[in-house]
C-alpha cells in the first residue's frame, strides 16, 4: 500500500474525499485495517481518500490534540469525530503550506493541499449531505472557524504533548525513547515520511540494465541501488510500469530483500518458509537458487497470494514448490518429519518497523501487544529449529524496530537452544534518514546454525 499522488484526489468532489477518509479514520479507531478499509472505499474515491486517510494518520496525534483543545469533550458520534480530526489534519496543512513551508519544501510531493476555506466549506458539505452528521453541521463549521483564527495558540498549547508532536502513541515514545536515546527523535519523525516505492527485479526473467532501460523509455524515474533493487523517484501503480504482467520484477522494500541474500541458499536444498504470506520473500529464494520450497502460513486468504505471485513471476513450475495453509509452530499438521536445509522465520510481530507505509499501524497497535508477540515468536522459532538439519540453516525476521522482537529474541534464542549457533547478520536495522532519504523499512535479522 503505497502512497498515491495527492493530485489525483481533484477529480472527486472534495466533500465525498472528505467524508470517504473520515470513514477510513472511523474503521481505523475502531480497531480496524486501513488497507481492509479502503477496499470497501469506493473505486472512484480510493484513490484520493487513501492520500487524505494516510495524511490524517500521519497527523492524527496533532489532530486529536487540535480537537481536545477546541472541544472539551470527545464528541459523541464516532463518524464525526472522524469527520472533524480529518478536517482539522488538512486545515493544519492547508494553512502551514500556505504560510509557513517553503515553496519547494519535499513533503509537499505527499500532503494533499487544499485552500483553507475550501476545507471548511467541503467539510460542511459533508457533514450536510449525512442524515447523522447533519446536525453536528454548525458545531463542524464553529471549530474549523474557530481553528483558523487561533491556530498560533493552539500550537502553542499542544507543543509539549508528546503524541501531537511526534504522532505517535505516547507509550510507542517512551518505548523507542528508552531503547534509542540518541535516535529516537529521528526514528519517530522519519516514520512520518512516505518510503519509496522498490523494486526487486526477477532475475529469472530480466536483466536489471533491461528494466531500468524499459522504465526510463516511460518517463519513470529509477535508480540502481544494488542486489537487482530498483527505487523510483515516485511510486506508481504496478500497472503502469513496464515488466508487470510479465513478471520482471516484484515490489520489495530493500530491507526485506535482505532475507533471501543472508540464507545460504545452493540449488537442491530443501528451504522452508515458515510465515510466506503475500510471498515475496519466498518469490526472491526461487529466484536465487534452484530450490525445493515449502511455503507455509496459517491465513488460506493471504496464502492465494503466494500462489499468484509465484505464476506471474514463472516460479510454481516443475513442482519446486509446495504452498500449504497450516500453523507454523504445530508440526504435527504439516512436517513430515524430513528436516530442511533452510528455514525462513518470518514471523509475526507489531510491525513497527514499517509505519511509514502503514500509519494507521501505530494507532492500532496496543503496547500489550508487545508481550503477546514475543510470546508467538519464541513458539514458533522453537517449533521450527526442530525442524532444521544438523548444518543447516534458520534466519529469524520480524519488520519490528521493538528490541523485544528483536535482539533480545535472538539472546533468548541461543541462550535456550544448545545447538544454535549464532551467526553474522545485520541485527537491527534501523529506518532513518541518512541524508538522502529514509534508504530501507525497520527490520531484524539473527542467522542460527545447527549444530549436533
Amino acid at each position: 500500500m503505497s502512497d498515491p499522488s495527492p493530485g489525483s484526489s481533484r477529480s472527486a468532489a472534495l466533500s465525498d474525499i472528505i467524508l470517504a477518509s473520515a470513514r477510513n479514520v472511523h474503521a481505523v479507531l475502531d480497531g480496524r485495517s486501513l488497507s481492509d478499509s479502503l477496499a470497501d472505499t469506493p473505486a472512484t474515491l480510493r484513490a484520493p481518500a487513501q492520500a487524505v486517510s494516510f495524511h490524517v494518520m500521519r497527523q492524527l496525534g496533532r489532530a486529536r490534540a487540535f480537537r481536545s483543545e477546541l472541544v472539551k469533550r470527545t464528541p459523541p458520534n464516532p463518524l464525526f469525530d472522524a469527520l472533524l480530526l480529518t478536517a482539522l489534519a488538512l486545515l493544519d496543512a492547508a494553512v502551514h503550506f500556505q504560510h509557513e513551508a517553503a515553496a519547494d519544501a519535499p513533503e509537499r510531493r505527499y500532503t494533499p493541499i487544499y485552500a483553507p476555506h475550501t476545507v471548511v466549506d467541503q467539510a460542511v458539505t459533508a457533514a450536510d449531505g449525512q442524515r447523522q452528521l447533519k446536525p453536528y453541521k454548525a458545531l463542524l463549521n464553529g471549530v474549523l472557524r474557530t481553528f483558523l483564527r487561533e491556530r498560533p495558540g493552539l500550537l502553542e498549547r499542544i507543543q509539549n504533548q508528546p503524541e501531537a508532536v511526534y504522532n505517535h502513541p505516547h507509550w510507542w515514545v517512551k518505548r523507542l525513547r528508552r531503547a534509542y536515546p540518541a535516535q529516537w527523535q529521528s526514528l519517530l519523525l522519519a516514520a512520518n515520511i512516505p518510503g519509496p516505492m522498490v523494486l526487486r527485479v526477477n532475475r529469472r526473467r530480466a536483466q536489471v540494465g533491461d528494466v531500468m532501460r524499459a522504465l526510463t523509455a516511460a518517463g519513470i524515474g529509477v535508480a540502481d541501488a544494488g542486489h537487482d533493487a530498483l527505487v523510483l523517484t515516485q511510486p506508481k501503480p504496478v500497472h503502469d510500469i513496464p515488466g508487470f504482467e510479465e513478471g520482471w520484477w516484484s515490489v520489495q522494500d530493500l530491507a526485506a530483500q535482505q532475507a533471501a541474500r543472508l540464507l545460504p541458499l545452493q540449488s537442491g536444498m530443501r528451504v522452508l518458509d515458515a510465515c510466506a504470506a503475500p510471498g515475496g520473500k519466498t518469490a526472491h529464494m526461487l529466484e536465487r537458487a534452484d530450490v525445493i520450497m515449502t511455503a507455509l502460513d496459517a491465513d488460506a486468504q493471504r496464502l492465494e497470494k503466494v500462489s499468484l505471485t509465484l505464476t506471474r513471476l514463472g516460479l510454481d513450475a516443475q513442482g519446486r514448490v509446495d504452498v500449504r495453509c497450516a500453523d507454523a509452530a504445530d508440526l504435527s499438521s504439516w512436517w513430515d518429519g524430513t528436516p530442511f536445509d533452510a528455514v525462513l522465520a518470518d514471523v509475526p510481530c507489531t510491525a513497527s518497523g514499517v509505519v511509514r507505509r502503514h500509519p494507521d499501524i501505530r494507532w492500532l497497535r496496543r503496547e500489550a501487544d508487545i508481550a503477546r508477540t514475543v510470546a508467538l515468536q519464541r513458539t514458533i522459532a522453537s517449533a521450527l529449529w526442530h525442524t532444521v538439519k544438523v548444518g543447516g540453516h534458520m534466519l529469524y525476521a520480524t519488520c519490528s524496530i521493538f528490541p523485544e522482537e528483536g535482539e533480545r529474541q535472538a539472546s533468548w534464542f541461543v541462550q535456550h537452544h544448545s545447538d544454535a549457533v549464532r551467526l553474522s547478520a545485520p541485527g537491527q536495522l534501523l529506518p532513518l534518514n541518512d541524508g538522502t532519504g529514509v534508504t530501507h523499512d525497520g527490520f531484524f535479522y539473527a542467522l542460527f546454525a545447527k549444530q549436533a
